[in-house]
């Protein structure tokens, strides 16, 4: 009988070629291309008979064993293309633009960019001066560009931003006209080393909780009210009501803007808004201070982030740094993120409305960013209904952020995450878990206050449908953390477990270790927890195929690994001393004893 055995593999071209030889003849005989996931297959030379059906049956084994080993392979990254504007530079002085920060400029900024627009595009600078100004509209191949020494901010007056049907955490509603907005746009771009600020202080409600004494007071005699159990600051009537109301600013058939003015100040618009545009660039500039998230891209393409300063007060409610919905070809590199929600997160929309727009976020790269101050350093979620797919994140650092890699759903939201590649991660100083993934969102901080009681969460079982969420196929490799509450949390749903996580060549140090709870082919390799509750370093609660190699954890640990649920099965532990810990199992009477199996 012939023997038949891959003899190598040889990437070339982003393909994967697989060779198979027959060793009687040293001839080629089958060869396997694989590119971007689809398989083909081309018959070359010889295949006859049974040797024939022999390698083809080969061959299917091969690749349904080394799916894993194939997703992994280097992709090429995605081309974002870029912008390219007319060398013409027009002043908005030129125009009649004032920059003593008192003179409101809305019509001179407007006139110049639409001007400068309708001339086949060029710059629109900004220079040196503090520029009020109420909301700016970008046109097509206009490139606004502000001076070192050039501050653009917005006016407090709530009266310049009229009520516009936009969109909210993923969902059509009314808003607040942004501060920037574009529309249906092409070519455009905000650069330059100056600064926008939204003037968010006086659209956010605060919570008592996140200031100090002598800030609260002084929030609270500028004005405002004070909920009734003194917890929360409001900057108007309009704000508490809208802060009451159900579904605030949510579009309704038949309802107009007027519907909406009773609650207008409580619908902050997000400082910069462009939907449905194409090749973007945002260059340079720093962006604070929003009403809502700073940068709010939607359906957009080909769009560049390169070299921001994004900043909130760390207190900032839904102070997000990027929010990048619905989005195709992402690049976002060597920025700086010091928020008070989400520092960079991705988005496709929500519940039904995500389901229904359809849209997934794809082809992401964030590289060479930094994340202090913000609820997750990269986030993908809630709002992910339509999907995201094909994303890259790596040589990033995370310093002070509520969570680290953060990734979360809940049911209802529906979407498929899938195909993220994560490496070259450092953190210190986290409050959180270094790494999360969470399929029971509950829309609260990922910290609780001092003081602040959480329920429990209820473990129910509901059928799968179209509003089931699904986190699969994540690859995550070189991660450092110096400091976190819990290493790292997996929990999925028990009707749709979170499935094909691979962690390779993680050390992290915290308090608490490692809790996997309804996951399915999770893929720990090379993983060093240094933690201070060793009650156990690993938790494994109803998961399964949960493959950990080459674990290193502290020595006398209480307990190493504890396994409970009905549904855990086939947990394997290959590569690890086991002996350094007090106990090195614990299994609940619910679990099948070969459940776990221990090998060298």
């Amino acid at each position: 009988m012939r023997f038949v055995r891959v003899l190598f593999c040889l990437a070339f071209r982003q393909r994967l070629h697989r060779f198979l030889f027959c060793f009687k003849c040293k001839q080629r005989t089958l060869v396997i291309t694989i590119t971007k996931y689809n398989l083909t297959a081309q018959i070359m030379k010889h295949i006859s008979g049974g040797i024939g059906r022999i390698k083809v049956a080969l061959a299917c084994l091969i690749l349904s064993s080394a799916g894993s080993a194939i997703a992994q392979q280097k992709q090429a990254l995605p081309v974002i293309q870029q912008v390219k504007f007319k060398n013409d530079t027009t002043s908005i002085v030129n125009f009649g633009a004032k920059g003593d920060g008192i003179t409101l400029n809305t019509q001179s900024i407007n006139k110049t960019i639409a001007s400068v627009s309708q001339k086949g595009g060029g710059v629109v600078l900004i220079p040196s001066g503090l520029w009020l100004t109420g909301p700016i509209e970008l046109k097509s191949n206009v490139n606004l560009h502000l001076k070192r020494d050039a501050i653009l901010q917005f006016t407090d007056d709530f009266n310049q931003y009229k009520l516009v049907q936009g969109n909210w955490e993923g969902q059509p509603a009314w808003r607040n006209q942004s501060p920037i907005s574009g529309v249906n746009l092409q070519n455009i771009a905000i650069t330059g080393t100056g600064i926008i600020d939204g003037n968010g202080g006086a659209w956010r409600m605060v919570k008592k909780d996140k200031l100090t004494e002598t800030q609260w007071k002084t929030l609270v005699a500028s004005g405002g009210v004070v909920r009734a159990d003194g917890k929360m600051w409001y900057p108007s009537e309009k704000t508490v009501k809208g802060s009451n109301t159900k579904n605030a600013g949510v579009i309704e058939a038949g309802k107009t803007a007027a519907d909406y003015e009773d609650i207008k100040d409580f619908l902050r618009p997000n400082l910069v808004v462009l939907t449905n545009c194409k090749k973007i660039l945002l260059e340079g500039v720093t962006f604070q201070n929003s009403p809502a998230w700073n940068l709010h891209p939607l359906l957009c393409e080909d769009l560049t982030l390169r070299n921001l300063q994004v900043k909130n007060p760390w207190f900032a409610q839904n102070g997000d740094g990027v929010d990048v919905e619905s989005c195709k070809n992402v690049l976002i590199e060597g920025s700086t993120f010091d928020v008070g929600d989400d520092g960079i997160c991705i988005k496709s929309g929500r519940d039904e409305a995500g389901r229904k727009r359809g849209v997934p976020t794809e082809n992401v790269i964030v590289r060479n960013n930094v994340v202090y101050h913000a609820h997750g350093g990269f986030v993908i979620g809630s709002e992910m209904s339509g999907g995201a797919k094909n994303i890259w994140v790596y040589d990033c650092s995370f310093i002070g952020t509520d969570i680290g890699l953060r990734f979360k759903t809940t049911r209802g939201r529906g979407g498929v995450v899938e195909n993220i590649y994560i490496n070259n991660i450092n953190m210190i100083d986290i409050p959180g878990e270094a790494i999360l993934f969470d399929m029971y969102y509950a829309a609260v901080d990922p910290v609780p206050l001092a003081g602040e009681k959480r329920e429990a969460i209820k473990t129910v079982t509901v059928p799968v449908t179209e509003a089931t969420p699904q986190f699969r196929n994540f690859y995550i490799k070189d991660v450092v953390a110096n400091g976190a509450e819990k290493a790292i949390f997996f929990r999925g749903l028990p009707e749709m477990n979170i499935k094909d996580i691979h962690l390779e060549n993680v050390t992290i140090k915290a308090k608490k270790g490692i809790e996997i709870i309804e996951a399915a082919g999770i893929f720990l390799k090379n993983i060093n927890v240094i933690t201070e509750d060793t009650s156990p370093v690993v938790m494994i609660q109803n998961g399964s195929n949960i493959n950990i190699s080459n674990l290193s954890y502290p020595s006398n640990s209480k307990v190493l690994f504890d396994v409970s649920g009905e549904k855990s099965k086939s947990v394997k532990i290959s590569g690890t001393d086991v002996s350094k810990a007090k106990t090195a199992s614990l299994l609940g009477a619910e679990v099948d004893k070969k459940a776990l199996e221990i090998s060298k």
